[in-house]
């Protein structure tokens, strides 16, 4: 089987597959239906199989019949969307009640629409369940603080990491702010796309968390301990190959805001 199949009976030759295409190597053939030119090139993003109105198209890796059909009804609004991401908080604050595997499933699923450069889909995910294990990482994270206070003073100072360890001391965990999880996104070092696709993924996982009703916050210092300290690096066990390029604490938050704060007028250049 080909790559890419039409059926016939149901195409009505009006080509918004080819327009879609974004790489551009489907095009209109000699009897009027589409076809692909170049399957080598073809990155799998589906979009020729879920913009056809009739369902005419089929890549052999995706079916019209088996993808979810778009619901116009669930959709927002311009209202909806504006309140719901000012009203977004991060939160640093959680109850001790833990989140439900299949919720956090559910979380990196929709994590996985996430868009990345040429369809690569680059992202991994470690999900740390365990409430002590997050604990434990956190004091890896305070161990790697304490190396860059002595050895590295010109980098800590301007972190202030040596009152975060002062803190950490005293009992107080803002590292991971005692919450019950964290998922961490990784991806091979090597590949370019890495980078940016497990920022975006972790974001969109974000979102859905509060759509959720759960509270989430970028874990920033496990993040950087996790690219760059060995024992880190060693606790975490990825493939040697990878690399963290972030981290996101989740639990259910303890308090709830009332109000939106306000933020800086943005800046912009138009031309």
């Amino acid at each position: 089987m080909s790559l890419f199949k039409v059926d016939q009976s149901k195409c009505k030759k009006d080509g918004i597959c080819t327009l879609e295409c974004p790489i551009k190597i489907i095009q209109m053939g000699e009897e009027g239906f589409p076809v692909m030119l170049a399957e080598d090139f073809c990155i799998n993003c589906g979009h020729c199989v879920s913009v056809c109105p009739q369902g005419a198209v089929t890549l052999k890796t995706m079916k019209p019949e088996d993808l979810i059909a778009v619901q116009e009804g669930l959709l927002p609004g311009p209202e909806q969307v504006d309140h719901f991401l000012s009203t977004r908080r991060s939160i640093r604050a959680y109850k001790g009640s833990t989140v439900d595997r299949k919720v956090l499933e559910r979380l990196i699923g929709i994590a996985g629409y996430a868009p990345s450069g040429h369809n690569a889909q680059p992202v991994e995910w470690l999900v740390v369940e365990n409430t002590e294990e997050v604990r434990r990482l956190s004091g890896i994270v305070v161990d790697w603080m304490r190396f860059m206070v002595k050895e590295k003073p010109e980098m800590a100072g301007p972190l202030h990491l040596d009152m975060v360890v002062a803190r950490w001391d005293a009992g107080e965990d803002v590292i991971c702010r005692e919450a019950p999880h964290v998922v961490l996104a990784h991806g091979l070092k090597k590949n370019p796309m890495s980078s940016a696709a497990c920022t975006i993924a972790l974001t969109y996982l974000e979102l859905a968390a509060y759509s959720m009703g759960l509270g989430a916050c970028w874990a920033g210092y496990l993040g950087i301990a996790a690219a760059v300290f060995p024992p880190m690096i060693q606790a975490l066990g990825l493939p040697e190959e990878h690399q963290v390029f972030g981290a996101m604490m989740l639990g259910y938050p303890k308090f709830k805001y009332h109000r939106i704060p306000l933020r800086k007028k943005p800046v912009v250049i138009w031309k």
